[in-house]
């Protein structure tokens, strides 16, 4: 069996999983009003054998169990004056 896999046109790096090609009935339609326009990126096995680059196979899984699609969200921007400012206050206490 394979999965889906949309890429939003709306909404950068947020894709969604769905076990059926075409097939977003599964899905709440407040979701797809959000996506957006949708293209299709990729048809992969249900049941892949390693990770995909930002989700795991478990997650992936239980989600198709649960609610019938997956949702791959961008992840947090990188808060770098944070890094720094951690980085100089290690810096002081050597």
């Amino acid at each position: 069996m394979f999965c889906a896999v949309y890429k939003s046109l709306k909404k950068q790096q947020t894709y969604l999983y769905i076990e059926k090609k075409d097939d977003f009935a599964k899905v709440p339609s407040s979701l797809l009003d959000l996506m957006g326009a949708k293209e299709l990126v990729m048809v992969v096995p249900k049941r892949p054998t390693k990770d995909f680059a930002r989700v795991e196979i478990t997650a992936l899984e239980k989600a198709f169990k649960e609610q019938g699609y997956y949702l791959q969200l961008p992840p947090p921007p990188e808060n770098y004056l944070k890094q720094h400012l951690a980085a100089q206050a290690k810096a002081k206490q050597q």
